[in-house]
């Protein structure tokens, strides 16, 4: 627990404060570990790098077009602070954090839906205007990301502070649209902490791959993927009955509290997981006791060689350009976004189902979402042994694998989301128990499921050197998407009725079915023609 703590953020305030009394780091705890660290200049004139394969974490290199010798700071075979190297215990623990993050930002889209009629009477604005304040903060998810995601990939920087810093922000500016005073200064507010509170969302996916080991990963994102598919799910659920009882606000009260909680939990749990930062760090700390200026990690030799207009197109154009010049990336982007669309867009026909036709109070409207997250739930034990019997067989003695095998799961994946908007859309009537469209919403969570945490792996396995970029682009998508099938939901369920509404949306899932098929079977071909994807595999 003590070396847990120590890489936390509590734990690195308080070495700081201290004067490095508390919470010390291993060579100040035994400063002969770090002599045996250091190797002598004669001692070594390898070009190689010791990574994973030596006893030792420093050696000498030479870069002769620069003229300059440095020592590398690497890791040692086994090291410890590896994430990759932590007990199970630790990364499920520190998964089950980022879960727990996730659910705590993506749970603000929709719970706010539950106390739309509220927004309407108190500020006087039509359905599709109050529609905004989900629109605006899913539209926050997808442009935050594009800027605060690729920032975790800076060694200075690291993950868990672009979370932390981030969440306190989420969290304090729910005030804003708790105590607005007119509907812009609501809307502006909606936008703003979805924006802020958008970095998870992304780079959830890469603080996973940052523990697991390739064969493992798919382990760890199908648990994240679980907290992404189900925390629109449980908004209504969450909001329902205090939007009935106690108004609009304490919706956004609830989301206050829910991410204050998530935030005092990760200030004290969540370590670092960003390999790149602990060994920024550890060189940094090793420079000062050691007193020698040539020691260096990766990253930094990497930053070295980069102007500063390559780390702003890094930071702000990468993530544009994976996602729109990128053929694998831009279709599979198309259609997670797609299917991110049609569940916010079909979540605005639970009211008129199950509060029109089968009479439900607000709260227990909420209450018709459970459906979709009892699916995600029963998928997740069949495809863990899906993994284990048929995915790890597959991955090379050097722990990869093909990243096309990622996909098979979203071959049978695809063809759930039709079924579920099938099934919704015509069971929904009087003459039908109210237990029939709710079964049918579950099919949407195990689609939705198997296609979500396919496509991230693949395109994690596919641009392994990118994952946050493709990660933020990926966000950037969705979300946009996201956020503005919504405004013509009431107008469409409408005019077409929820049979042919839902049958439409059944229609256009069914003409993406092809892509992972596609993809499948020729996915190698196309990258290796991309300049930015792995060819190796």
């Amino acid at each position: 627990m003590q070396d847990l703590v120590r890489e936390t953020i509590f734990g690195r305030i308080v070495h700081l404060v201290s004067g490095g009394k508390l919470f010390p780091p291993a060579e100040q705890r035994d400063p002969s570990r770090l002599q045996r660290y250091i190797v002598p200049k004669s001692a070594s004139t390898s070009e190689t790098s010791v990574s994973g394969s030596s006893n030792v974490p420093l050696v000498e290199k030479r870069n002769p077009e620069k003229g300059n010798d440095y020592e590398l700071v690497d890791w040692l075979e086994n090291d410890s602070e590896n994430p990759r190297n932590w007990s199970t215990t630790k990364k499920v623990f520190v998964t089950f954090q980022i879960c727990f993050l996730t659910i705590a930002v993506y749970i603000g889209s929709a719970i706010y839906t539950a106390g739309l009629q509220g927004v309407m009477q108190q500020f006087g604005v039509s359905d599709v205007a109050a529609l905004l304040g989900l629109t605006l903060f899913v539209l926050g998810y997808a442009l935050g990301p594009m800027v605060l995601a690729p920032m975790s990939e800076m060694p200075f920087f690291g993950r868990s502070p672009i979370y932390i810093i981030t969440l306190v922000l989420f969290v304090v500016l729910q005030l804003g649209v708790i105590y607005a005073k007119n509907f812009g200064m609501l809307l502006a507010f909606r936008f703003i902490t979805g924006f802020i509170g958008s970095p998870v969302l992304a780079t959830g996916g890469a603080t996973i791959a940052d523990m697991y080991a390739p064969k493992k990963q798919a382990y760890g994102i199908s648990i994240w993927g679980i907290a992404a598919v189900c925390g629109p799910a449980l908004g209504p659920v969450v909001g329902g009955f205090a939007a009935e009882s106690k108004g609009w606000q304490w919706t956004i009260w609830e989301l206050m509290w829910l991410s204050g909680a998530c935030l005092i939990f990760l200030i004290f749990f969540l370590p670092e997981t960003s390999s790149s930062n602990i060994l920024y760090r550890r060189t940094m700390r090793y420079r000062k006791l050691t007193g020698n200026p040539n020691l260096k990690c990766e990253a930094e030799i990497e930053a070295e060689g980069m102007s500063s207009n390559e780390i702003v197109q890094m930071i702000l154009i990468r993530p544009f350009t994976l996602s729109f010049t990128e053929p694998i990336v831009f279709v599979l982007n198309l259609y997670i976004a797609l299917i991110y669309a049609l569940l916010y867009l079909w979540f605005e026909s639970f009211p008129i189902v199950f509060i029109g036709i089968y009479h439900f109070s607000l709260g227990t409207l909420g209450l018709a979402f459970l459906g979709i997250l009892v699916g995600a739930l029963v998928t997740l034990p069949p495809f863990f042994w899906y993994l284990h019997k048929y995915q790890e067989p597959l991955f090379n003695e050097n722990g990869d694998i093909k990243p096309e095998h990622r996909l098979t799961p979203a071959l049978v994946g695809a063809f759930f989301i039709p079924i579920c908007l099938f099934w919704f859309g015509w069971s929904a009537r009087t003459s039908v128990h109210w237990i029939m469209p709710i079964i049918g919403s579950s099919f949407f969570s195990i689609g939705a499921f198997c296609l979500f945490i396919s496509v991230l792996s693949y395109l994690g396995d596919a641009y392994p050197k990118y994952v946050a970029s493709v990660y933020a682009g990926n966000d950037l998508v969705r979300s946009a998407f996201g956020a503005c099938f919504p405004l013509f939901a009431n107008a469409m369920f409408r005019r077409l009725g929820l049979g042919w509404a839902s049958s439409l949306l059944g229609f256009l899932s069914i003409v993406f079915i092809p892509i992972p098929f596609v993809l499948y079977y020729y996915g190698e071909r196309i990258r290796a023609k991309s300049k930015m994807a792995r060819h190796d595999l």
